[in-house]
């Protein structure tokens, strides 16, 4: 999670020079506070002074295993912040380190959340904004690979709703499989999926002469990817996953994230 509260006593800890030279008219830094820290990726805030002597704060991700993700972290959010720019934070750069070839950093602005989720009136008229874009080639899919959380989905391109879905699916289960070994169980089950319950559920919705224009998604959006930035008071989204798709296709994955922390009924709001 990008913006964590939990924070560790801040300190001036090494900032790459191409971190500097990314953002650009840097005097000094003034601290780097630690946020959170996984297996694949650290974050902190930088706090830098510029040159004309005013203070910025931004929000930086790195690690030696996660320059795919962060790659796919910053086109998405470039993404949804040039369609809509006041529902994610502003990004910067991505890039590796100068000092060591084997680390990699995504920048973006940081932002005060608040914890909580947004109201439902303007936080739906800033998701309805972004899903109302069209895929610049009208095709489902992605530039690049995004990760949701630590899973990378395969975005390639495809002009049909019902063969993206069930090759992404089919990834994900390889994912599956690489890391958790062979299921017996699932394996019987997947015929049927892939050959009866896919084409009824999908199929009607791109024939007979009716069509689905692609939107952009957030990709992974649930209860800890909104909240309320506590300067501008609006709703807020991050760490997306995101991909030109049905703007339907993730609304059931936020629902059920919800109801584990008693929040179903707000997104049911949403």
């Amino acid at each position: 999670m990008p913006f964590e509260t939990n924070i560790l006593p801040e300190k001036v800890y090494f900032v790459d020079p191409r971190i500097v030279t990314a953002l650009n008219d840097v005097d000094s830094v003034t601290s780097t506070t630690q946020l959170s820290q996984s297996e694949w990726a650290t974050t902190f805030c930088l706090t830098i002074r510029h040159r004309n002597k005013t203070a910025e704060q931004y929000f930086v991700s790195d690690g030696a295993q996660g320059k795919e993700a962060l790659e796919g972290e910053f086109a998405a959010t470039s993404a949804i912040h040039y369609r809509a720019p006041d529902f994610c934070p502003r990004p910067i750069a991505c890039g590796t380190y100068e000092s060591d070839t084997n680390s990699h950093f995504y920048i973006c602005k940081f932002h005060n959340l608040s914890g909580r989720l947004p109201a439902p009136g303007t936080f739906c008229k800033e998701l309805a904004r972004l899903h109302s874009s069209r895929s610049p080639r009208g095709d489902f899919g992605f530039q690049c690979v995004t990760y949701n959380g630590d899973i990378p989905q395969d975005n390639t391109w495809s002009n049909n709703r019902e063969h993206f879905f069930s090759k992404s699916l089919l990834h994900l289960l390889n994912v599956r499989e690489d890391r958790a070994g062979p299921s017996a169980e699932l394996e019987q089950l997947l015929p049927a999926l892939f050959e009866r319950v896919m084409p009824r559920l999908l199929r009607p919705l791109e024939t007979a002469g009716r069509t689905l224009s692609p939107s952009l998604v957030h990709g992974d959006l649930w209860y800890s990817n909104a909240s309320i930035d506590q300067d501008s008071g609006k709703g807020f989204v991050y760490d997306p996953a995101s991909f030109w798709a049905h703007n339907e296709c993730k609304f059931s994955q936020l629902l059920v994230h919800a109801r584990y922390v008693g929040h179903d009924a707000d997104v049911h709001n949403l």
